[in-house]
């Protein structure tokens, strides 16, 4: 019968990512989490960028799951 064996595998030192790569994404992901935290939050209210119900009705949902007042 033959047996199988199993070749260790060869330890490969993990690389350090830059913190200039890492800076624009971070930057990016604020931007866009301020922007969604906005039209969730704000939108429709006294601060209404885009008119009619559209954006209100869209993020209706969302709005009482993260506890903001909206009617």
């Amino acid at each position: 019968m033959a047996t199988a064996t199993l070749k260790p595998a060869v330890a490969v030192a993990p690389v350090p990512v830059p913190l200039k790569a890492v800076v624009p994404w971070a930057v990016f992901g604020v931007l866009l989490f301020i922007v969604v935290l906005y039209f969730v939050g704000a939108e429709q209210g006294a601060t209404a960028l885009v008119s009619g119900h559209a954006v209100h009705e869209f993020v209706h949902d969302g709005r009482h799951l993260l506890g903001f007042p909206c009617h």
